[in-house]
């Protein structure tokens, strides 16, 4: 008796990781500079947990000022193309960034490692996230009658969706890397959870200075030109 599959049970796994690169082309502001400054801030006191225990007031209205322009921005035409990538592939959007941008766009499946703007949290639970739609002030509480913070993973921090990545890479069958310099760990410790030798493209202007064998192939150029040649190129093959 013949078997019938599903579309999707017969798709490739495509599982993209995306860093700071593809936002700063939507016009939001990178990690951090040379400088070791983030908008003027030492990067350290707005994101650790000892700097908002600190001075939470400037912490918490450095973040309202993001998740301001994080809203205002828009998804580029490299957030764009992953999208037309749904179409024959099964993709797993892995970002370290921290706004909607890929959801706005319209990918259906996005992992935030380092959290959302677009949420907070008790302070005391962390467990406790809601969605957040106003600015959050001192004296704000959770339903746990804890201050709010931002949902978003400081220094020192346990990054807890980095196991459920992990998972995603293991199952990859090609892998797309975006915009990230494969410097930041645990992010950068995920390719080597995928498949022994897959297919892996990096799509980033400035080369990652780390060896990652010849099976990899390098799109020296934007998100915003490589990522949607590249996914013309997947669709082609597919």
């Amino acid at each position: 008796m013949a078997v019938c599959l599903s579309k999707t049970a017969i798709m490739q796994r495509i599982v993209v990781l995306t860093g700071a690169g593809i936002s700063a082309e939507s016009g939001l502001k990178t990690f951090r500079g040379n400088d070791g400054l983030w908008e003027g801030h030492d990067v350290m006191s707005v994101a650790s947990y000892e700097g908002f225990l600190s001075n939470p007031e400037l912490v918490l209205r450095f973040y309202n000022e993001r998740r301001k322009q994080a809203d205002s921005a828009l998804p580029n035409l490299g957030h764009i193309a992953l999208v037309e990538l749904e179409s024959k592939y099964h993709v797993d959007i892995i970002t370290q960034n921290v706004d909607d941008l890929h959801e706005r766009a319209g990918s259906t499946r996005v992992l935030h490692l380092h959290g959302q703007l677009s949420k907070c949290r008790s302070v005391d639970n962390s467990s406790h996230v809601m969605p957040l739609e106003d600015d959050i002030h001192l004296g704000d509480l959770g339903p746990d009658g804890s201050q709010l913070r931002p949902h978003i993973v400081w220094f020192g921090e346990e990054v807890p969706m980095i196991s459920k990545a992990a998972a995603l890479f293991g199952k990859a069958d090609k892998v797309l890397i975006v915009g990230t310099s494969l410097v930041v760990y645990p992010a950068a410790s995920l390719i080597d959870y995928a498949p022994y030798r897959i297919p892996t493209y990096v799509v980033d202007p400035n080369r990652p200075e780390i060896y990652m064998g010849n099976h990899v192939e390098f799109w020296e150029e934007p998100a915003t030109s490589g990522v949607p040649r590249l996914v013309q190129r997947l669709l082609d093959e597919a």
